[in-house]
């Protein structure tokens, strides 16, 4: 875990506010790589992903942008309305599960509101690499998107395109047309709303775009309680433990109950934090971390959301 102080907090549009975020002991940070996010600690005890938006070749500094969710369970509200210039927050080291793929021939980027903020570091990097690259940005309005002025100030501005739903309707985003003609090496790199995702993905699925290709990342899970959940049980392989899931509890609260330790942050199936692995029985998938090849196998799960098809899961515990 790393202690870092907030040096500069900024309203980049409305809702929005970004944080530069440097250690506190004023040694260079660790470095990490387009795609990255950190856990943040943020103050009354939730622990939130945000993506790093800038370059990856900054080590005196993080940026972080956050977008004031009016359903916040805690994060986003903490953020805007208790942390300033100065506070001190505790963050893990950056992780990537949103990465770059190596030996693409071109690379298509597609970002829906405060989804920019993975999607501005790749950007970032691929106009340092020198590698070809569009960067589609979709928004409300130009009012309602961030960094929209150091992307209009940056060298790869050229590669992007904004797309405003208030703007005219030869600058909106026509997603046939920007999926087609692609090659076996392009890769599809979108982050935003769900809804905008599952339209992104949608459209290059329906242009002949392989999955493998697709990389997205969720920033909040639809909800997915069922009238129909039932309870099951869950075995220990390590000891031969049984423990009961009802309808109305997660694996996770079950499992921490118990005594068993199983890491926790985004509590939504989105970080991949909890993945465990699955050696008997048919897990109920409710998760938007695994992709549909790796659900398919269920030889892993999240216990922060899925749950069971089966009477029993055994679990690697």
């Amino acid at each position: 875990m790393l202690e870092v102080i907030v040096t500069c907090k900024r309203t980049e549009a409305e809702g929005i506010c970004s944080f530069e975020l440097a250690s506190a002991d004023g040694h260079p940070l660790p470095a990490f790589s387009a795609g990255s996010h950190v856990d943040v600690h943020v103050p009354g005890g939730a622990v939130r992903q945000y993506s790093l938006c800038n370059s990856p070749a900054e080590s005196h500094h993080y940026l972080i942008g956050v977008l004031l969710d009016p359903a916040s369970r805690g994060g986003s509200k903490a953020m805007h309305e208790r942390v300033e210039e100065g506070t001190r927050l505790v963050i893990s080291e950056p992780r990537n599960l949103f990465a770059l793929a190596h030996g693409a021939q071109r690379s298509l980027l597609f970002a829906g509101g405060i989804g920019i903020t993975p999607i501005l570091c790749m950007a970032t990097r691929l106009a340092q690499i020198g590698e070809p690259f569009e960067l589609h940005y979709c928004g409300r309005s130009a009012e309602r998107v961030a960094f929209i002025e150091t992307i209009r100030a940056s060298a790869f501005s050229g590669h992007v395109h904004f797309h405003f739903d208030d703007g005219p309707p030869e600058q909106k985003l026509d997603a046939a047309a920007v999926l087609a003609g692609f090659g076996a090496r392009d890769h599809l790199y979108v982050c935003g709303p769900g809804g905008f995702m599952e339209f992104v993905l949608g459209a290059a699925r329906t242009a002949g775009w392989q999955e493998q290709n697709l990389h997205r990342e969720y920033f909040a899970a639809a909800p997915t309680v069922k009238a129909d959940d039932g309870s099951f049980e869950v075995q220990l392989a390590s000891s031969g433990r049984c423990l009961q899931v009802p309808a109305d509890r997660s694996v996770a609260e079950v499992l921490n109950e118990a005594g068993i330790d199983i890491p926790l942050s985004c509590e939504q199936g989105i970080c991949g934090t909890c993945v465990t692995r699955v050696l008997e029985g048919t897990p109920d998938h409710r998760d938007m971390f695994l992709t549909q090849a790796e659900q398919a196998l269920n030889d892993q799960f999240t216990p922060c959301c899925s749950r069971s098809r089966s009477p029993r899961l055994v679990l690697d515990l």
